[in-house]
């Protein structure tokens, strides 16, 4: 049964980034990883990312998975939270639309079918992701800090999520 939310459901749903189905999302043949950033893989207020995320960064890379940094966030939080990731990164995403994260695929030289969004948000980085017919995988938020415009939101998130799992509990 199709439900008029699935657009900003998320395919996968995890408690963190850690917990990525590796092998699971290589039979899909996805190849691409795009991560946002804030409270997905760092506390929207935090500038750089810890070691464990470079050090998981490295693995993904080493396993062959092609990455990119999507943020909404301007040049300077990027960049600086890039230094140690060296991955593509693309600031100002303007999710959820996808101008930009189609240019991040096609620079990751892949398809919409060979990648993966990943984030903490649905009315960002899911909607987004399936507007460009990716998989989407969501992660639970880091941390109860959020920006104010989030802060807004995630009450309703909450309320879209509560539908979310209680559709998967029947499927």
């Amino acid at each position: 049964m199709g439900h008029i939310l699935n657009i900003i459901f998320p395919d996968l749903y995890i408690s963190s980034v850690y917990e990525l189905p590796l092998e699971e999302l290589k039979k899909k043949g996805i190849r691409g990883l795009v991560f946002d950033i804030d409270n997905t893989i760092a506390p929207y207020d935090v500038a750089e990312p810890d070691d464990s995320i470079v050090k998981f960064f490295a693995m993904l890379k080493k396993q062959g998975f092609r990455i990119c940094i999507l943020s909404n966030n301007d040049k300077k939080r990027v960049t600086k939270f890039n230094e140690k990731l060296h991955v593509l990164a693309v600031h100002k995403a303007g999710k959820p639309g996808i101008k930009k994260l189609r240019k991040a695929i096609s620079a990751m030289k892949l398809t919409e079918l060979e990648t993966a969004m990943i984030g903490d948000q649905v009315f960002t980085d899911m909607w987004c992701g399936h507007n460009a017919g990716l998989y989407c995988i969501m992660t639970a938020p880091i941390c109860d800090r959020d920006q104010f415009v989030t802060k807004i939101k995630r009450g309703l998130e909450r309320q879209v999520m509560k539908i979310y799992f209680k559709q998967k509990k029947f499927e």
